[in-house]
């Protein structure tokens, strides 16, 4: 009843071990899967084509819980993907994540009582060269401790010799066609690693700063600013004001005397300033500020440094020297003095930006750098998406796309360091400035020199999707395997990397697009919703769980919370949880093999089949229909769950337990129930491989005999349904659970048996008789037998004999006890709800909060009057 094909005559085995133990599995596992070649994707292949490309991860960086969670989901699609047929390529590779590696290396130097000045550019590059050999690329380890199925035959690094000749020939084109340019502008500059550095790579953190009020200027021709860096006021060059804030009116183009200076500034009126923050008046200093440099512009205003590349003052004076900090408090002093402060605040809470690397506050600086002019690529990257070229998942996270490419600022791209692609500028002893791509020798002679600076790590990485096939050669990979069909990444990146991808690859691969659909997902935080942070204490190594409860649990418990763009609470109880699945998985499949479940020949003909064969073939047939809807539409949450809920609470809960009879029984009808339960195990299996590719395919191959459920057909679904089994066993599953919630009223152990008569005539129930008194515990009526409850159940009338069972007094004192209790509950919701006072006053979420326990009260009265209803007379 599904389309089930075997690759080969089967050979299962007869038997697993009792336990499952990934430790002893996943390694092995892996390592068979990888040595076959089951990841290597095959250009020359007639298949259609599946390609993701990894996003890079930094050659420093080590698995962590988000990196875990990406690779689930992509590991899902490829593995999925190959098994419908496609030839799949999931590309891996690494970032070459030039400051945090230029960090690693110097803190070795540093060490060693060096620094890179010491060995001097080559040098230096060559030990960082060194240090990546040794050192780099922890994270592929653990990539496969994890399982994912990428083809490590087209590894590539963002500084191997393919993708720095692709960076060169991108730079060259766009330098030619005018979009990158040099240029004196604000960028954010970190005074320890001496760099500028990228919007992404800052990170913003309350701090406890000061908030200082100074006047400047004098009498009536005077006024306040506030500041939260008064060392930059040694650069300031203007106050500005709103030009329609009659305060200050007065006072727009007159000089007015900064103070600890012997310069006077102008006053200027500008409309970036907002009358109503503060006093209404800001101190300009282009050359420390990204909003004074953009007024500073507007007016023609001049930028003065004050500051050198490592924050210390420079300006000529008595702060001349002093490191920012210690120039702040010395600066706020000598105003005291001349009483000029108006007023300060101390702590100040406010946000402070910060390098990612080495948590240096970082201090916007006017530099000379090199620039992309964004515009017509920014343009292009949002008419993809617009116009369906390129899909965002979920829907409603383009509108953050769009706000960040339809006003995107020229980009920054060249960064004060030695690790990482050199900036293919040459300077001329005469001004010239030659541009030299991949082909091209650069000039020579006396005064030439390259320019210093290297290109940001997200200029290479922009070129991800292209360069890792091969561009700019035509290759066969490139040919075959572009545009590549899913991105699969954080949303909190979509702005730095994802929008770079676009414009890149639209220009480059003129107008064909990087990828199809854009996933996005959310970030992964712990079980309370708190992000996960070292300050925190709630940082999980996945590692440490994948050690205790295996990778499937922690790729099935990642899976299971990844709903689109949203975040993703994690708790190891959820692990637990998952590593408890797979075991369920495990006991359920030993089972079946004990029992000669098999996958050997076709399935019998629906008439030979019970109804409770058609009934889970029907569902299995649902299942495999549901779990293909959520994988196109990106929802493994559902996917995952739509799983576990049929594994768990219909083939283990219900389908196996109910065949036990039947197997027990012998005969034609057990080797028919064989034959579907290896089928829907079989199915079962690689549904559930994508997501837990261990111990499925351990135990695929146990039951089938086959090589590997890796390189299974992904199963379809037949059409096959029965709408009448399926309503017979709800109805029989009804039954049972009702027997048995009745048994736990009257606090039967679930082991005891109880006499009963069942009303079965003339019922379809009445050919699961055996199946009904083995699972709710009832034996047949004897003579004695006397009915002391009766319970009415889909038509079916169930007499229960419970004398000598229970305690009958006893068990009518509890209950009594139990409905007391709900009544003073129902009494005192019900008095508060009927309190007029109370309801205009309380807030809604309170007032609805004793609506529940009032439902709740009735409901257990109703339930509890009900026990006590069927319980035998004293």
């Amino acid at each position: 009843m599904t389309e089930n094909a075997q690759q080969q005559p089967p050979t299962p085995a007869t038997e697993l071990p009792t336990q499952y133990a990934p430790a002893d599995v996943e390694g092995p596992l892996y390592e068979r899967w990888v040595e076959r070649g089951y990841f290597a994707a095959d250009a020359k292949s007639d298949k259609p084509p599946y390609t993701i490309v990894i996003p890079p991860p930094n050659v420093t960086g080590s698995l962590h819980l988000g990196h875990a969670f990406q690779h689930t989901l992509m590991d899902a699609l490829t593995r999925r993907k190959r098994m419908q047929g496609y030839e799949a390529l999931w590309l891996p590779g690494m970032d070459h994540a030039g400051i945090a590696t230029q960090n690693k290396v110097e803190q070795q130097l540093a060490e060693e009582g060096k620094s890179r000045h010491d060995l001097g550019r080559e040098a230096f590059v060559e030990r960082v060269w060194r240090w990546k050999e040794e050192y780099g690329g922890k994270i592929l380890g653990q990539m496969r401790r994890l399982g994912d199925g990428v083809d490590w035959d087209r590894e590539r690094f963002t500084m191997d010799e393919g993708l720095s000749k692709a960076v060169q020939t991108i730079f060259k084109r766009l330098y030619d066609d005018g979009l990158i340019y040099r240029a004196e502008r604000i960028i954010n500059w970190c005074p320890r690693c001496l760099t500028a550095i990228s919007d992404i790579e800052v990170e913003y953190q309350e701090d406890d700063g000061e908030l200082v009020s100074i006047r400047y200027g004098e009498g009536e021709d005077s006024l306040v600013v506030a500041t939260t860096r008064a060392e930059t006021m040694l650069g300031d060059t203007a106050v500005a004001v709103h030009p329609d804030d009659e305060r200050y009116r007065h006072l727009v183009g007159k000089q007015i005397k900064l103070p600890l200076t012997d310069r006077t500034i102008p006053v200027v009126a500008d409309a970036h300033v907002d009358p109503e923050f503060g006093t209404g008046a800001v101190k300009v200093t282009p050359a420390h500020d990204p909003n004074d440099f953009a007024i500073g512009q507007r007016h023609g205003l001049e930028s003065i440094m004050v500051m050198d590349e490592r924050a210390v003052i420079t300006a000529h004076g008595p702060f001349q020297g002093l490191d920012r900090f210690e120039a702040r408090a010395a600066i706020v002093a000598a105003l005291r003095s001349q009483g000029r402060i108006v007023a300060e605040k101390r702590p100040y809470v406010h946000s402070v930006g910060h390098c990612s690397r080495c948590k240096t506050t970082i201090e916007p600086r006017l530099s000379m750098q090199w620039w992309v002019k964004v515009a017509p690529l920014a343009k292009a990257a949002g008419d993809a998406v617009r116009d369906g070229r390129v899909t965002i998942h979920p829907e409603d996270m383009s509108k953050r796309y769009f706000d960040w490419v339809d006003n995107m600022n020229d980009w920054c791209i060249s960064r004060q360091l030695w690790w990482g692609h050199r900036i293919p500028i040459w300077y001329g002893p005469d001004g010239e400035i030659v541009c030299v791509g991949p082909d091209e020798e650069p000039p020579t002679g006396e005064g030439w020199h390259q320019e210093t600076d290297v290109l940001d790590t997200w200029f290479s990485s922009g070129l991800w999707p292209f360069s890792t096939l091969g561009w700019p050669e035509q290759t066969e990979d490139l040919r075959r395997f572009y545009p590549t069909d899913v991105l699969v990444t954080g949303y909190d990146i979509i702005f730095f990397w994802v929008a770079r991808m676009m414009m890149f690859g639209l220009y480059a691969m003129d107008g064909e697009v990087p990828f199809k659909t854009i996933a996005l997902t959310g970030l992964v935080r712990d079980e309370r919703g708190k992000k996960m942070s070292k300050s925190f204490g709630n940082v999980v190594d996945p590692l440490d769980w994948m050690d205790r409860y295996g990778s499937d649990a922690v790729r099935f418990t990642l899976a299971r919370g990844a709903n689109p763009g949203t975040d993703v609470p994690i708790g190891e109880d959820w692990v637990q949880a998952s590593r408890n699945f797979a075991n369920k998985i495990w006991n359920a499949t030993r089972f079946a093999l004990m029992n000669g479940a098999t996958v050997d020949g076709p399935l019998p003909a629906p008439e030979e089949l019970s109804a409770t064969d058609r009934w889970i073939l029907s569902r299995l047939n649902q299942t495999v229909a549901e779990v293909d809807a959520h994988y196109d539409d990106f929802q493994f949450a559902k996917l995952s769950d739509a799983l576990y809920h049929f594994a768990w609470d219909e083939v283990f809960d219900w389908y196996v337990e109910l065949t036990k009879t039947t197997f027990q029984a012998g005969g034609r009808a057990a080797e028919v129930s064989k034959r579907v339960l290896g089928e829907v195990l079989d199915v079962t299996l690689r549904l559930l491989h994508p997501v837990v590719p261990f111990v499925t395919d351990t135990l695929w191959t146990a039951l089938t005999g086959g090589e590997s459920v890796v390189i299974a057909d992904w199963p379809a679904d037949s059409g096959f349904r029965d709408a009448d089994a399926e309503q017979e066993i709800e109805t029989l599953k009804s039954l049972i659970t009702e027997v048995r919630r009745f048994r736990a009223d009257q606090g039967l152990q679930p082991g005891q048996r109880v006499p009963a008569r069942l009303g079965l005539d003339g019922s379809p129930l009445a050919r699961h008789e055996a199946a009904i008194r083995q699972l709710a515990r009832l034996q047949p009526a004897g003579d004695s037998f006397t009915a002391t409850a009766t319970l009415p159940v889909a038509g079916v009338e169930v007499a229960l004999d419970l004398s000598g069972a229970i305690d009958v007094a006893a068990e009518r004192k509890r209950l009594a006890k139990d409905l007391a209790a709900a009544e003073k509950e129902k009494a005192q919701t019900s008095a508060k709800l009927g309190n007029e006072a109370f309801l205009a006053k309380a807030p809604e979420h309170v007032v609805e909060k004793i609506r529940t326990r009032l439902a709740k009260a009735e409901e257990d009265i109703a339930r509890i009057q009900a026990q006590l209803e069927r319980l035998p007379q004293a």
